[in-house]
């Protein structure tokens, strides 16, 4: 016989309720302080801006004045809009020393990049006895005034029979420009991933061909931002091409940059002030600084916190 069934019903499962925390109420205090932060940043960043952009719009505005509305009203609005000013100040040398200016960089600069990056690359990824200190003695450059060296420098540039010559800023330049280029690349450099250099390596490339086909190009970031930076640098320079970019003797040409231009064009004046073909050269030497500057701005950004972010 089979076992009797039970019939008894089954009582169902009732779920048991927990407690739920209390949640506690929202405070507005942190998000007020969030907003002032924001308010106080914000503000004191156009303030920044208004500090930068109206002298510069002074500047150009007061190219198409005249000298006397200049010493009438130096904030007073130009009433000719003429741009025969820049011509004239074109004419009075600012073309040579503006084609002056740009022979050097055009030299200069690609060769600080080229120079600095292989020295930054080697120092970065080559593990030798002294690297340190190599490394060391280059950041110690961007630590040494400029003024300790000019007497030193002028006997050596003299003695290689460089003085007012092209080629004795160009190397000047280099040699000054390198310390924070490659302190800047050394930083760059040892973000890169290790895997692409070890994958090249064992694809049989050599040392020269892993640098200039793998890793330059994956360092062009920063190799913008420090091209910026060392434009930006050598095209104002002043006391170097002051003390390089003599005249030796009578026959001997100028070959002025454009900072030594615009104060050779405010004493060619004399008494005979030409306050507009003044402002007309800063503007000139002053323009295509910001066109650069501007057109490269994203790249700038993205090579000085590419480092921060990987």
């Amino acid at each position: 016989m089979s076992a009797p069934i039970d019939e008894t019903p089954v009582k169902e499962a009732v779920p048991v309720r927990r407690p739920v925390d209390k949640v506690p109420a929202r405070t507005e205090a942190p998000r007020n302080e969030g907003v002032v932060l924001n308010v106080f940043s914000h503000g004191f960043l156009a303030l920044w801006a208004l500090l930068i952009v109206l002298p510069l719009l002074w500047l150009v505005l007061s190219s198409f004045k005249t000298d006397a509305q200049i010493g009438g009203s130096a904030f007073g609005w130009p009433q000719n809009w003429d741009l025969d000013v820049f011509a004239r100040a074109w004419d009075k040398g600012i073309g040579d020393y503006f084609l002056n200016t740009v022979i050097v960089l055009a030299f200069s600069v690609p060769l600080t990049m080229l120079f600095g990056s292989m020295a930054a690359y080697v120092l970065a990824r080559y593990q030798f006895w002294g690297n340190r200190l190599l490394y060391y003695f280059f950041v110690a450059g961007a630590m040494f005034p400029v003024f300790l060296a000019l007497v030193p420098l002028f006997f050596m540039v003299k003695r290689l029979d460089m003085l007012n010559s092209y080629q004795g800023l160009i190397l000047v330049y280099v040699a000054y420009s390198m310390p924070f280029t490659v302190f800047f690349m050394h930083a760059f450099f040892r973000t890169l991933p290790t895997a692409v250099f070890e994958a090249a390596i064992l694809d049989g490339a050599s040392h020269a061909r892993t640098f200039f086909q793998v890793m330059l190009p994956m360092a062009k970031p920063g190799l913008i931002s420090v091209g910026i930076f060392n434009t930006l640098g050598q095209w104002n320079q002043f006391i170097l091409p002051t003390v390089l970019m003599q005249p030796q003797s009578g026959d001997d040409p100028e070959r002025y940059v454009l900072t030594q231009g615009l104060i050779q064009l405010q004493q060619q004046q004399g008494y005979a002030t030409d306050l507009p073909v003044l402002f007309a050269g800063v503007s000139i030497a002053m323009i295509p600084m910001l066109v650069v500057y501007l057109s490269f701005q994203r790249q700038v950004q993205a090579g000085l916190t590419s480092a921060t972010l990987k």
